[in-house]
Parts: C-alpha cells; structure tokens; sequence
C-alpha cells in the first residue's frame, strides 16, 4: 500500500493592509518527492478569499468544496462559514477521517482550519501550516517586525524560501497569491 501523499508548508500574512499567501510546490509520499509543483493555493468566493491546504490533497479538496458551500450558505462571512466547516468536520463520521489542515485569508483576517473543531485567528498576522510551517512562521514573524517596509508577498515569499532551505518536505517552488 502507497503511502499518502502530505507534507507542505503553508504561509499567509496580513501585513501593513496587505494580505498574502502562499505555499511550496512539494508533494512526497513518504520520504520520496512524488511531485515538485503542486498547486496548494485556491481562490474561492470570486477572488474575496484565498486558501492554502496541507495533508492530503483529495481530503483537501472535499475540504475546500465544504468550506465553498458554507461560505455560499452565510453570505460569504468567511469567519461563520469556517465555523461551520469545522464543526461539520468534526462531527461528521465521514468529514472526521480527512487528514488535512487548511488556512483561510480575506482582507481582514487569516483563519487556521482543523479537523479537531479549531478555528484560530492568530494574533500576529501570521498563520501557517504543514511540515515546514514553525520555520515559515518564525521567519514570517521576525521580518514583519524587523522588515516593517517589506510587502505581505514578500514576506511570504521570503519566508517560504527559508523554510524550504530547512524543511526536507518543502521545497523553492512557490504559489504566492494576493488578495487585492
């Protein structure tokens, strides 16, 4: 039996009123890289919100499909349709055995997403997630305090490339996008 494909690092950053997100381009299955450039970055609501997932890219998927619904059902408040989700995501016998992790961004606010009921809002301006996710988020952290003049994009982009010089599951191929 194949092992599932995982392991990523997610990045987003609500910095001077700008907000970015990103992540790597790494899938592996187990300690082999199955695929260099995948896309881990989607835009729902037309553009309004953009999410970033890690874990495992079908569950990912029935994730974000979920998560469109219930942002479609609450008038796209993306905070109440995260609600939802995971609470659905918890509760549903079906939903409770997807293995991912996703993060939402709007304009306003950055949203971490889990399969255990959590929907936290960082306090920083900085959410991640996957295996490189606490090497990106320190980095993250520390430009956006001591790199105040840098964007929200290159925040994460540079982030991103530190995490990949550490993380052995997440590598220089980046998807960065922007809500404008």
């Amino acid at each position: 039996m194949l092992t599932p494909i995982h392991a990523t690092t997610v990045l987003a950053v609500l910095h001077n009123g700008q907000v970015a997100i990103g992540a790597d381009g790494q899938a592996t299955m187990g300690n082999t890289v199955a695929k260099s450039n995948v896309r881990k970055i989607r835009k729902l609501s037309s553009g309004k919100i953009i999410t970033g997932f890690a874990g495992s890219t079908a569950d990912a998927f029935t994730l974000l499909e979920r998560f469109e619904e219930k942002l479609n059902a609450y008038g796209q408040n993306m905070k109440r349709g995260a609600i939802e989700l995971a609470k659905d995501w918890r509760t549903d016998r079906y939903l409770r055995r997807l293995e991912a992790m996703l993060i939402a961004a709007d304009k306003d606010e950055l949203l971490v997403i889990s399969g255990t009921g959590d929907v936290l809002e960082p306090d920083n301006g900085v959410a991640s997630i996957g295996s490189g996710s606490m090497y990106a988020q320190a980095a993250a952290i520390a430009l956006t305090k001591h790199a105040p003049q840098m964007t929200a994009k290159q925040i994460v982009e540079e982030s991103l490339h530190i995490a990949a010089d550490i993380c052995i599951y997440t590598n220089h191929n980046l998807i960065v996008e922007e809500i404008s």
